[in-house]
């Protein structure tokens, strides 16, 4: 029924019902029996062995009366069933109206719009990208006792970022890291691992989302120590990393002796791969690390938790500096036109000057000589610094074009 148990009716000198860490003979039991001991699970009997027992770290084992409330595991480290959804995708609507609002501002030059409708399509591939792989996900796992699946988990670790787009991990502690790529034409890797994306005669390189995926590994890793979230045995945790692409895309791989590409895959077959994965037998080492590492449903939700409290979802409002819409610069204050003075400066005179003209009454005040009002200190100002036009008085700026 499991790798695991498999290699561990091999380890345990035949098929007995003896558990691998405490031998302790569990005795008269039926075929078909699952246990579980103290934060740790157990495989079930496979037919023809004999009810073979692996309780991993309990020396206490739980009465075995749990077949009938109880799913029996396949194996430890690779369980089958469904999934429990921690997290689902943050909602990125609000960035998708602020790009489609930006595409028509008139505050933007051309250059700054292209960027906007690249950074737009990215977006909108991106969310459809994950969204497809998220479906295949859920409605093959499902709900289930022995995973956690996290969507869209953005965490920062010392100044450093890690957007993990799905992250499955199971009582083992065996993380499955998946990166989606919403790519529907060709996409080819060749010997080196380096990724290119054709449509028709198009072609343009992209960044290995295998390499980004172990980068992601490392952060993550970080963090597990930062919160204490590690392994009973083996120092860290395995990391398996996955590539999702559209499952209307084609894949173009090298031969597997220069590059092996299975971990790129349609997502419509991880499925199929993860079955597979789950069948592959265990080395002798391998059966007994997993098995050590087993932890209850509990612990793995609870670390679960504890990276859902860390996530720290983008600002969905950020634009780059170069991005930011341009504002209008302030006018410019008109400055008067300078002429020279009338030959008649009797004749250019107000009609209808204020009724006390005398000097004292009227000059150097904020007051304009023709029509009493109110002016500014550098319309007074600009009066009495051209003396000879304005007589030392001073007036508004729409009575000084009277001296013209």
């Amino acid at each position: 029924t499991g790798r695991v148990a498999r290699a561990a009716g091999f380890l345990s000198g035949g098929f007995r019902l003896v558990c691998l860490v405490t031998s302790v003979h569990s005795g008269g039991l039926k075929d078909a029996t699952a246990y579980e001991a103290r934060d740790s699970c157990v495989t079930r009997d496979m037919p023809g062995y004999k009810g073979l027992i692996a309780c991993a770290a309990a020396p206490t084992l739980i009465e075995p009366n749990l077949m009938e409330t109880h799913q029996p595991l396949r194996s430890p480290r690779h369980t089958t069933g469904a999934i429990m959804l921690l997290k689902s995708a943050d909602d990125r609507s609000k960035r998708v109206r602020l790009l489609e609002s930006l595409i028509t501002s008139p505050a933007l030059d051309a250059k700054q719009k292209e960027w906007v409708h690249q950074e737009l399509d990215r977006l909108r591939k991106g969310i459809q990208g994950e969204k497809s792989a998220a479906h295949y996900l859920d409605s093959y796992i499902g709900e289930s006792k022995n995973h956690v699946l996290i969507h869209d988990l953005r965490i920062v670790v010392d100044g450093s970022v890690a957007q993990i787009d799905h992250m499955l991990m199971n009582r083992s502690g065996s993380i499955i890291m998946l990166e989606t790529k919403n790519f529907n034409g060709n996409v080819s890797i060749n010997e080196l691992g380096e990724f290119t994306v054709s449509y028709g005669p198009r072609q343009f390189g992209i960044p290995s989302p295998i390499e980004q995926s172990k980068r992601h590994e490392k952060i993550l890793t970080k963090l597990f120590s930062n919160l204490g979230i590690e392994p009973r045995v083996g120092g860290r945790f395995d990391f398996f990393h996955m590539v999702l692409m559209d499952p209307k895309a084609t894949i173009t791989r090298p031969q597997s002796k220069t590059f092996d590409a299975n971990q790129v895959m349609k997502a419509d077959m991880f499925p199929k791969w993860h079955k597979e994965w789950i069948e592959k037998d265990p080395s002798m080492v391998d059966a007994f690390r997993f098995l050590a590492n087993v932890r209850s449903q509990e612990t793995i939700q609870e670390w679960g938790k504890k990276l859902i409290d860390q996530h720290q979802p983008s600002d969905l409002l950020e634009l780059p500096p170069f991005i930011q819409p341009r504002t209008a610069p302030p006018a410019p204050t008109p400055k008067p036109v300078m002429r020279e003075p009338t030959a008649n400066y009797e004749q250019a005179r107000p009609t209808n000057p204020v009724t006390d003209s005398s000097p004292s009454s009227i000059a150097k005040k904020l007051i304009c000589a023709h029509c009493n009002a109110k002016i500014s200190f550098p319309e007074g100002k600009f009066c009495w610094g051209n003396e000879r036009r304005f007589g030392g008085l001073q007036y508004c700026r729409e009575h000084q074009a009277l001296f013209n």
